[in-house]
């Protein structure tokens, strides 16, 4: 989303997970095994911070996680000229998403039925819409392809 989003604004797409594994020189997955959870969220959180702090413009894809984690998403909200923009998925839209991509995904790697997928994705939407729902927009992604959510968000953009 963010890579077709970035040039239509003549912006640079950073995608946090390809910031962390091209830092820490290995995989999401790897890094989870090899140093957990804390030093994933500690390192994602610190990278945010970082970027915030340039006088780069860009799009950033993060994690669902990100937000969630420390101050984050008070980071993101707080930076000057920053937009925040939380892309909402029903449960059953984004069990369609992710069901395909778990070996990928450390979180969801050990989960082996499809209820348990959805189980997992209710949770966590329900416990992370605190920190979703401080976003400066939400746009709902359910039933738009890629192209339609792009031009929402430029919408919303220009009527900031």
């Amino acid at each position: 989303m963010g890579s077709l989003l970035a040039p239509k604004l003549n912006l640079v797409f950073k995608d946090l997970d390809t910031e962390i594994e091209r830092r820490e020189k290995m995989s999401i997955s790897e890094l989870f095994d090899k140093k957990g959870e804390i030093y994933f969220r500690k390192l994602e959180m610190h990278v945010v911070k970082e970027l915030l702090g340039t006088n780069e413009s860009f799009v950033l894809a993060t994690g669902g996680g990100t937000p969630c984690y420390g101050d984050t998403m008070n980071s993101m909200l707080n930076t000057e000229d920053a937009l925040v923009i939380y892309l909402r998925g029903t449960v059953n839209y984004l069990l369609e998403r992710l069901k395909n991509e778990k070996e990928k995904r450390p979180l969801l790697a050990h989960l082996t039925t499809e209820l348990q997928l959805k189980e997992w994705i209710g949770i966590h939407l329900f416990e992370r819409s605190q920190f979703y729902n401080k976003a400066h927009h939400i746009i709902s992604i359910d039933s738009k392809n890629v192209r339609q959510i792009v031009d929402e968000i430029i919408e919303k953009i220009i009527l900031k």
